[in-house]
């Protein structure tokens, strides 16, 4: 079974050394990928340690906790990867986590900064990335209105 954060690897083989702190991540999107699976096996303090130790007191051990333990983890997707290599200080990682809660699927997309620090890659800060705003090609249809596709039935009756 490959990793929750999407790699072929197994877990144990993958994250599973960083959220254990066996290892520390080389690159900050093995950081994102590891802070990925520790949502998803609710490895809170591992999410906590990897914010950057200048921004930690923002975080909501609270509703981080809650968000991870009450959600159901679809799939993470890496958009786009900016610097946060081995020799890099800064990195950027655009990704969307896929996720149901409270009953309602649901994509975070996130832009998130990372920061190296004593030879350590921390998260730093995330910047939301709103949906694409959706425009219909034609009038909406009302239930009661004629069906668009031509039969001359009510919309309810045909192809709703």
């Amino acid at each position: 079974m490959s990793c929750h954060c999407g790699d072929e690897r197994p877990y144990e083989a993958c994250c599973g050394p960083f959220i254990q702190g066996i290892e520390a991540p080389p690159t900050a999107e093995t950081l994102m990928r590891s802070r990925y699976s520790a949502y998803v096996v609710g490895a809170i303090d591992y999410i906590i340690d990897s914010n950057d130790p200048e921004e930690v007191e923002k975080v909501d051990r609270e509703s981080t906790e809650s968000w991870s333990k009450n959600s159901e983890w679809h799939g993470l997707e890496v958009l786009s990867v900016e610097n946060g290599l081995a020799g890099d200080s800064k990195g950027v990682v655009e990704f969307t986590a896929d996720f149901t809660f409270e009953d309602e699927r649901q994509k975070h997309h996130e832009v998130a900064y990372f920061r190296k620090r004593e030879n350590r890659w921390y998260y730093a800060d995330g910047q939301m990335k709103k949906g694409e705003t959706f425009t219909r090609e034609m009038p909406k249809v009302g239930r009661n209105d004629p069906c668009p596709c031509g039969s001359g039935k009510k919309f309810k009756k045909c192809c709703a």
